[in-house]
């Protein structure tokens, strides 16, 4: 008989199959350090020589292999993998007994934070994954056991009953503690998978963050949108029962009652349908003039502006007017409720020809109309008309026959033109308008902006650009800061008031 040829082989240092943990837990005599390694692995060719000599004798037996454990679903290297999982039951207690039967299709009421604790709270135990145990708050410790315990259900539920509790919605409605879900219903053990929504990692929404129970605990990391594969299968739905009013709330007609969708809904990066339906909202309220285009669903300055507006028309100030729609802001739009936003000032209508003035007063006073006002009469041209009793003064006269005009009359009436318009420009002079605070992460380390560069020309403006070498310019440094700090500290604000990163009051301030 031929002496055995051996091949060691390594096997991945994270399988979970019963020998593979021999081996870890044992070590081959290859990975011992030093001539021990040597020594060692002779003593084992000899043993095995000697074991296979005697084997000859032996009749031969089929060979049985433990299988290596399944690769983990959501590993991104292959295909997501089979993920087995519990049926529907109800929660298990701490004796691992039923606790409470199930309560059907009944979302109880939570809220998105809620539901974040509660998945961060098998992500802290590194829960182990099993199709078949319980954690000790009653739930099935896999990937539906987990999301029926942080969406708070009655029961255990599975990927095919998990709907049930939920809205669709679509992927731009996406937002914390909403699910994806995968349910395969020709062969609900393959591929079949459901996992929690944490947020999207940047501005691309190509990736967000996945909070899911699978092999070997409970994790949570960037995921690219919907999953490792099987991605078009995934479908997102929203929790039914949502305390704070967007339990699938889906966009509809500007002008219905659409609930509150919450303050990540807008602002800067939002892109969705919900801000179309802000903006046609606010044109429909009087806001047309800030868009240039649109409305569209990718929020803009004019977004903002018009929102802004809006507050003001309600006689808001401060963080009650900063441009973002909290749920009072937009109960008034959807209702109809409040002031419509003003036109803006300065728009009265002004004639664009020769401005005269007409003017009737007593003891010299001066009453001006800002129109031209053009009279003919037998060929005579009248360009400032007068009126005046007993003590009252004609401020301009012009008459003469057909081509001629008199020089000092027109001399006087000019004067007067002046003199009026200097007048009205005073009185009509529109107040100064704040522009809507862009939010405090503008001004923060790092931020480049256009906003950045406003303010600092504003502090200047104000006489506190000794802080300043040079700029200002659109990226945030210590001279912003201390100059904000400085106009702060002019307000007689003191300690966290003073800190040199503006808010809403000391942006509505700097620019009133």
């Amino acid at each position: 008989m031929e002496t055995p040829v051996f091949e060691e082989f390594d096997p991945a240092s994270d399988c979970d199959c019963p020998g593979c943990a021999r081996v870890r837990r044992f070590p081959t005599p290859s990975a011992l350090p030093g001539p021990a390694a040597r020594t060692a692995a002779r003593k084992a060719l000899a043993i095995g020589a000697a074991a296979a000599a005697a084997l000859v004798a032996l009749p031969p037996v089929p060979a049985v292999a433990a299988a290596h454990a399944p690769a983990r679903p959501g590993d991104p290297p292959g295909d997501e993998p089979d993920t087995p999982q519990g049926g529907e039951a109800p929660l298990h207690g701490p004796a691992g007994g039923p606790a409470k039967p199930g309560t059907g299709a009944v979302a109880p009421a939570t809220t998105r934070a809620a539901i974040i604790n509660r998945a961060k709270k098998w992500i802290t135990a590194q829960v182990p994954y099993s199709m078949s145990a319980y954690w000790s708050d009653g739930y099935r410790q896999d990937c539906s056991g987990y999301v029926s315990m942080a969406w708070d259900l009655p029961g255990n539920e599975w990927t095919g009953s998990l709907d049930t509790f939920g809205v669709r919605i679509s992927r731009d409605q996406l937002e914390p503690g909403d699910i994806l879900l995968f349910h395969n219903p020709a062969d609900p053990q393959n591929g079949s998978h459901v996992v929690l929504f944490g947020g999207w990692t940047d501005y691309t929404h190509t990736y967000y963050i996945a909070y899911e129970q699978t092999r070997p605990n409970t994790r949570r990391q960037a995921t690219p949108y919907a999953y490792w594969s099987n991605s078009a299968r995934y479908v997102p739905y929203r929790h039914k029962g949502l305390a704070d009013g967007t339990g699938g709330a889906q966009p509809t007609v500007p002008g219905t009652k659409t609930p509150y969708p919450g303050r990540t809904a807008f602002g800067p990066g939002a892109n969705n349908a919900y801000v179309t339906q802000l903006g046609r909202l606010l044109v429909a309220r009087g806001g047309r003039r800030f868009y240039t285009s649109g409305p569209g669903p990718r929020w803009t300055n004019a977004d903002r502006r018009a929102t802004q507006a809006f507050q003001l028309a309600q006689g808001w100030k401060g963080a009650g007017a900063d441009g973002l729609p909290g749920p009072l802001t937009w109960s008034y739009l959807v209702e109809g409720k409040g002031k419509d936003i003003p036109p803006a000032a300065g728009t009265a209508s002004t004639a664009g020809t020769a401005s005269t003035a007409s003017t009737a007063g007593a003891a010299g006073a001066v009453s001006t109309a800002g129109t031209a006002r053009t009279a003919r009469a037998a060929g005579k041209a009248s360009t400032a008309s007068t009126a005046g009793a007993a003590g009252k003064a004609s401020t301009a006269s012009t008459a003469g026959a057909p081509g001629r005009a008199s020089t000092a009359g027109a001399v006087s009436a000019v004067s007067a033109v002046r003199a009026v318009s200097v007048t009205s420009a005073a009185s009509a002079a529109p107040p100064a308008v704040v522009p809507g605070f862009p939010g405090r992460g503008t001004f923060l380390p790092g931020s480049h902006d256009a906003y950045v560069t406003l303010l600092g020309r504003q502090l200047v403006k104000r006489g506190f650009g000794a802080f300043y070498t040079t700029g200002p310019g659109p990226d945030w440094g210590e001279s912003d800061r201390r100059a904000v700090e400085a106009f702060q500290r002019a307000q007689g604000w003191r300690g966290g008031a003073a800190d040199g990163f503006p808010g809403p009051e000391t942006w509505r301030r700097l620019f009133s």
